[in-house]
């Protein structure tokens, strides 16, 4: 499978890397290909990951047959628009963003909120997508790695479409979760509440003063 990357950080090249160790075709979409393979961090990545490719968003989201939105929430939309319409008819968007808004400093307050939520507005400002929501509620290093965290834990799901999360969940199985670890919430207006978690997620950050642990719903 041929999966694009959409967004550079840390959380996108945890799932490049990992994409890639299970032997995927994976290529990371960035605006600026040059400025970014300028970093240093990005670089001593690549290094580390010879067989991962950078190209813009457009050329990226024509490249690949699953793309992940890694980019930061608030600029979502914008990047997926660069990436051009044109090349996301039809495919799978699994969305592991959050709609941080760090305007007013820290802990971050997210927009959207509450009514609506970023796994929402990208499936309303691009149909075509079929957009699913997960993983967004841990650290990237977990994402790809249940197993960082001892016992019972739970990854969720939220989408419009029955295919496009079955696939999605057969992904995250090939990661390492458990089957009936995984929890479809229904919809995607039920990203809203996966998304709320992020609050409660960085004020157990910030009590606990480290980032290996995840939600367990007990009795699931």
């Amino acid at each position: 499978m041929r999966y694009a990357i959409l967004g550079t950080g840390v959380v996108g090249r945890t799932v490049a890397a990992r994409l890639d160790s299970l032997g995927h075709e994976v290529v990371i979409g960035t605006r600026d290909p040059v400025a970014t393979l300028a970093r240093e961090d990005y670089a001593a990545w690549r290094t580390a990951h010879p067989a991962v490719g950078l190209a813009t968003f457009p050329d990226a989201a024509r490249e690949g047959e699953v793309l992940v939105n890694a980019t930061g929430g608030r600029v979502s939309i914008a990047a997926l628009t660069e990436a051009d319409a044109a090349h996301l008819d039809g495919k799978i968007l699994i969305d592991i963003a959050n709609p941080l808004d760090f305007s007013r400093g820290f802990p971050p307050s997210l927009d959207p909120v509450d009514t609506d939520s970023l796994g929402e507005l990208i499936q309303r400002t691009f149909p075509q997508l079929r957009v699913v929501k997960t993983l967004n509620t841990m650290h990237c290093s977990i994402m790809v790695d249940p197993a960082l965290v001892p016992g019972e834990h739970n990854v969720f799901l939220s989408g419009e479409d029955a295919d496009a999360k079955k696939a999605v969940h057969g992904l995250l199985v090939s990661f390492g979760w458990p089957d009936h670890a995984v929890l479809d919430l229904g919809g995607i207006e039920t990203a809203r509440g996966t998304e709320m978690l992020l609050p409660i997620w960085l004020r157990l950050m910030g009590s606990l003063g480290r980032t290996d642990f995840n939600f367990h719903i007990q009795g699931a």
